[in-house]
């Protein structure tokens, strides 16, 4: 199979994201809380949270939001699934910032 990006994978996870977007009619900040849900629900890894960090802020959605959609779902989901997704949003932060630092020193 041929592809004409060095990058197929993460093109159609963008693509995919980009449909959803402009297919759903929620606001930003119920969009992004959704999503949040949904990855917390599926025991998605902390990279997936990565992705959802930049809307979020963008969103205005604070961390008791977050935290407060992680006590929403958690009679639904359990508690072992919430306490991963805490810790995985934990460790997305975590990237994040040394994403960030790392740019600002490449920019110093």
């Amino acid at each position: 199979m041929s592809t004409a990006s060095e990058t197929p994978v993460l093109d159609t996870l963008a693509a995919m994201t980009v449909d959803s977007i402009e297919r759903c009619g929620l606001p930003p900040d119920m969009l992004i809380l959704t999503r949040i849900a949904a990855l917390a629900a599926s025991d998605a890894p902390p990279i997936s949270y990565v992705a959802h960090i930049d809307p979020a802020v963008q969103a205005g959605l604070t961390p008791d939001q977050l935290q407060d959609v992680l006590v929403a779902i958690a009679p639904i989901v359990g508690t072992a699934r919430v306490m991963t997704a805490a810790g995985n949003i934990a460790t997305a932060l975590g990237i994040a910032i040394a994403v960030a630092d790392t740019e600002i020193e490449g920019q110093g």
